[in-house]
């Protein structure tokens, strides 16, 4: 009987699981998946989880791998509208690191290794969860076999029981099943947005600089990344899963100018959806990550704000496990906090979305002149504020 079984080892998962194993509590990761996921995915690391990740004793190490990103402009039609300074803020960490996802998981499951020797077992797939009231049991997916093998396993009606916990949290991301397993709605927040993006060998042009490049025919978005390359990201009319990187290519240079060097990059394609969980503590099971809210990867907000969960929730859930009679009291304001702060997230994301659709004539002179409002004083520092996420 563990306090605590974290069901996904993806970086909001693992986080969370660092934690609490630093608040001393009995905590195991589940995980589907044998080998960590080597797509290309999130990259953007905000002050705020930056600050997390010093308190997983993690910072230094990302720090070591990654890009800073210190400034960012935008781009239209071959001027800067405006440019944005990151340096100016207050704190320890006054810039966007830039680390691509699979390394940050490595990071943070180094750490949880030394923290909680063998806590992870990989190649577990849970498919059902079982609040009892006083613990939650957790049921292995379901597998082809017999009626005679499933016999033979035991467990709860011959359905195999991984593993017994406290609590359990849901962290296994937004494509996910469990949520829906165990009777958690959600909602739609908007979205339907469709992109393209890869990562190429960076010329250099644009330093460590982020680039947005708010042009007639959609937004085209620009970050440096580590060992010399720079993710291109385009907004697209429709999917477009069979698109070449000769095709991100000339898109970008169509709208921007921007001629890309040849690689072997593999692009990837994307559809935005913006979803929130009805709650986030369901008895004694709970919510994190992408699992509870689903945001535009546009603004970069989808890992950070897990993360964000994640430092909310391990405080919250050490003290439930400490006091049992606060529990329900305790676990309420981790939701009421955190959806809240997911609603607000989805509605930056909303704008930033709308911000880098297709203008012509009228709507894109009001829009240009938006942008140039936006990034000259006073509101460049509360524009600087929401984009590095200081609100949540």
């Amino acid at each position: 009987m563990r306090d605590v079984i974290v069901v996904g080892g993806g970086p909001v998962g693992i986080l969370l699981a660092c934690l609490l194993a630093e608040r001393g509590v009995d905590v195991e990761v589940l995980e589907r998946r044998t080998e960590p996921s080597m797509l290309a995915r999130a990259i953007g690391i905000h002050p705020p989880s930056m600050r997390v990740l010093g308190q997983a004793g993690v910072a230094e190490e990302v720090l070591a791998r990654a890009v800073r990103i210190e400034a960012g402009s935008v781009q239209s039609g071959g001027r800067t509208l405006g440019r944005l300074s990151f340096t100016q803020m207050t704190g320890r960490f006054p810039f966007v690191v830039a680390l691509p996802q699979h390394e940050t998981e490595a990071v943070l499951r180094a750490r949880f290794e030394k923290l909680r020797p063998d806590g992870l077992r990989s190649g577990v797939g849970v498919g059902m969860l079982h609040d009892r009231g006083h613990h939650v049991d957790l049921i292995a997916e379901p597998a082809l076999e017999t009626a005679d093998d499933a016999s033979e396993r035991g467990g709860d009606n011959g359905l195999e029981i991984v593993g017994s916990a406290r609590y359990v949290v849901i962290a296994d991301g937004a494509r996910g099943q469990l949520r829906d397993a165990v009777g958690i709605a959600s909602r739609p927040l908007g979205g339907g947005d469709t992109y393209l993006m890869a990562d190429y060998p960076d010329t250099g042009e644009h330093g460590t600089e982020a680039v947005l490049f708010f042009e007639r025919g959609g937004v085209v978005e620009s970050f440096p990344l580590p060992n010399g390359r720079r993710r291109w990201v385009a907004m697209t009319p429709t999917l477009m899963p069979d698109a070449s990187l000769a095709d991100l290519t000339a898109l970008v240079h169509g709208r921007t100018g921007v001629q890309l060097p040849t690689c072997d990059a593999v692009p990837s394609s994307f559809s935005v959806r913006q979803r929130l969980a009805a709650t986030m503590v369901q008895g004694r099971v709970l919510l994190a990550g992408d699992a509870a809210h689903e945001i535009s990867p546009i603004g970069g907000q989808g890992m950070n704000l897990g993360w964000l969960d994640a430092v909310a929730l391990a405080p919250a859930l050490t003290h439930a496990l400490a006091q049992p009679i606060e529990a329900r009291v305790t676990l309420a304001g981790y939701d009421r906090r955190r959806r809240r702060s997911a609603r607000i997230a989805a509605r930056q994301a909303g704008f930033n979305m709308a911000m880098g659709r297709p203008a012509r004539g009228l709507r894109l002179r009001l829009r240009n002149v938006v942008v140039r409002v936006l990034a000259t004083p006073p509101l460049n520092s509360l524009l600087t504020r929401a984009f590095t996420m200081r609100w949540l």
